[in-house]
């Protein structure tokens, strides 16, 4: 019965987890590709890139080598049955795809051909150009996958910073920080690569050569809304449907986005919500002890340091040089740099948090006065942040080098050096995040906008 049980969710994992699913929403949603019509050399390739070219066509003919308990663990044989590819059916899959729009069509079309909006963050490939025919869905899902991306974040946590509750944002930040590490961390030990393509669309290539076990997106994008709802609803007075709405739609957008833009099958997607709703049940109840120790322990400054910078190399060692440990690297380092902030904030008795007696706290009558002063924090501290950001990677990466001795002819060869990549990444995003939270605060002071 177990083993009955085991061959059936490897069969369920195997067909969430079919690019040929992707496909098919990609071209519901009016996603269509420009492959060259070679079905062989795609399956060739399909074969190649292991479990996201595997389909749901093996499940029945591996029930005798995968379903047999006299040989593995079950584990084993699940890890094995999902990497087996099911050759014939991706390639049928590919070939429908590949002999997808006719030359008449294509001709017509050819003037509304786009290419990825931005280049593969590792190898510079600019992708190929796809159709969009619906162009609603295709902006309306960049904005969905922007939200879990660098400059989202830039913005996102200084406006709750300045703007809203720096209590908040103090946490989701942990929170922010911890999903990341957690789930990049996963991927390189998992190590599955991107949806096959074809049959896939590749909208997005940035992410494109990392592993994408589970959807880092989806991790984030269900993480921030839902922690910031439970941390809100019982500290603000609004709506309780409304939080709760605003929550699900963002997750379920940002979901969404990653299967619209190739990075990720469905199995990948519902991975990542799931687990991140796993970090949340866990880290949600111990955010307050967090903070409070972050802020009042004397010896927090060295806990963090030692916590951010040591689990950044566990990062590190998981697997060879790719964005996903950077990136890791980059949220644990704004971590660390506003826990830091926090804390010298709490020392000087700057920013202080309501009294508990003042909770819940009423929304402000948004009115023009508090319209525009709100805008003119956040315009003047994110040009400062991003400035702040700009100096740093001209003095980081030199710096970094000279330190550790690594020639500094090509950048992105120097930064696949761990240590200079994770020098550079807490160099830089160490400092903005202190910036954010330590300094822009006092130059509002200084400019009347507090």
């Amino acid at each position: 019965m177990a083993s009955d049980a085991l061959h059936r969710f490897v069969c369920l994992c195997r067909y969430l987890q079919d690019p040929c699913h992707v496909a098919r929403f990609q071209q519901l949603c009016g996603v269509r590709g420009t492959f060259s019509k070679k079905p062989a050399e795609a399956g060739e390739r399909d074969e190649e890139l292991g479990v996201n070219g595997a389909c749901v066509g093996q499940c029945q003919g591996d029930r005798a080598a995968s379903g047999d308990s006299a040989h593995g663990l079950p584990g084993q044989r699940l890890r094995k049955s999902l990497n087996a590819a099911g050759n014939v059916e991706q390639d049928e899959c590919s070939a429908a795809f590949l002999n997808g729009p006719s030359g008449r069509d294509t001709e017509r079309d050819s003037k509304g051909t786009v290419k990825p909006l931005r280049r593969n963050s590792l190898t510079g490939d600019v992708g190929q150009e796809f159709i969009i025919e619906n162009k609603f869905l295709f902006y309306l899902f960049t904005i969905g996958t922007e939200l879990g991306n660098e400059m989202f974040f830039i913005v996102f946590f200084p406006f709750l910073m300045w703007n809203v509750d720096p209590y908040v944002s103090r946490q989701l930040i942990v929170v922010w920080a911890w999903v990341l590490f957690l789930g990049q961390s996963t991927k390189d030990l998992v190590r599955w690569t991107r949806p096959a393509s074809p049959p896939v669309v590749k909208v997005e290539v940035f992410y494109n050569t990392e592993y994408s076990m589970p959807s880092t997106h989806a991790m984030s994008g269900t993480a921030l809304p839902f922690c910031l709802f439970l941390l809100t609803c019982s500290r603000w007075q609004y709506p309780f449907m409304f939080g709760l709405s605003i929550a699900l739609f963002w997750s379920v957008l940002v979901c969404i986005s990653r299967i619209y833009m190739g990075m990720h099958s469905v199995l990948e997607v519902i991975t990542g919500f799931l687990y991140s709703v796993l970090i949340l049940v866990v880290l949600q109840p111990m955010l307050h002890d967090i903070d409070t120790f972050y802020l009042s322990h004397s010896y927090a400054p060295l806990v963090i340091l030692l916590l951010h910078v040591g689990f950044s190399l566990v990062a590190f060692s998981l697997d060879s040089w790719s964005t996903s440990r950077g990136d890791t690297a980059q949220a644990l380092a704004t971590a660390a740099g506003a826990a830091l902030a926090s804390r010298l904030n709490h020392q000087l008795g700057l920013q202080p948090d309501p009294p508990e007696e003042a909770l819940p706290l009423t929304l402000p009558l948004i009115d023009g006065a508090l319209l525009t002063r709100s805008i003119m924090r956040l315009l003047v501290g994110v040009a400062v942040l991003l400035a702040v950001r700009a100096a740093m990677k001209v003095v980081a990466i030199p710096l970094a080098c000279k330190i550790f001795g690594v020639p500094l002819d090509d950048v992105r060869k120097a930064r696949q050096h761990a240590h200079v990549e994770l020098a550079y990444r807490f160099m830089v995003y160490g400092t903005v995040a202190y910036c954010c939270v330590f300094l822009v605060p006092l130059l509002f002071g200084f400019l009347g906008l507090s």
